[in-house]
């Protein structure tokens, strides 16, 4: 189960709710530096404007490929360690809005996780370290450290247990 805060709402959908629950102005500037991250080809660059002005936690060497997509209201959810990959054009949101509530939660994502391209990842998830996403994956539930997990919708393929053997030839 994913870790959000549910916020429910009467009348209209929550979306019409998004400058109540968010700073217009915020929504702006973290819309100016997503979009400099996302084309910039510097690597060091982009950690910096994310640590900076977005207040997201980047760890170390982690590496946002080009048209990585952080949430644009509510990037500080957003913790990635070190030394990990976010693959090309990987969406990452620490909210939802739904027709009858929105909820926001904290996207934790370990040290030298590797996230393949086109992926998303929803609130309130945890991908452990070590963890590998494949390519186009909807991850809608958290990652065991160590995992191989793809797919939509997303499953554990290989255990940190079976990745390590496959990793040594070791065969059943």
């Amino acid at each position: 189960m994913r870790k959000t805060d549910r916020y429910y709402v009467e009348h209209a959908n929550s979306l019409w709710m998004i400058y109540k629950t968010v700073s217009f102005w915020k929504v702006v500037k973290n819309f100016i530096f997503i979009q400099l991250g996302r084309y910039t080809p510097f690597l060091g660059i982009k950690n910096w404007l994310y640590r900076i002005f977005l207040r997201m936690n980047v760890g170390d060497r982690t590496a946002f490929a080009l048209m990585v997509m952080p949430d644009i209201m509510f990037p500080e959810k957003i913790s990635v360690g070190s030394n990990s990959v976010i693959g090309y054009n990987t969406t990452i949101l620490a909210h939802e809005y739904l027709i009858k509530e929105y909820r926001i939660g904290e996207v934790l994502i370990g040290d030298e996780v590797m996230i393949g391209a086109n992926t998303t990842i929803l609130p309130g998830v945890t991908i452990g370290d070590g963890a590998i996403i494949s390519s186009a994956t909807l991850v809608n539930q958290d990652v065991p450290p160590g995992a191989f997990a793809g797919g939509n919708p997303m499953r554990v393929i290989y255990t940190k247990e079976e990745m390590e053997e496959r990793m040594n030839g070791k065969k059943d």
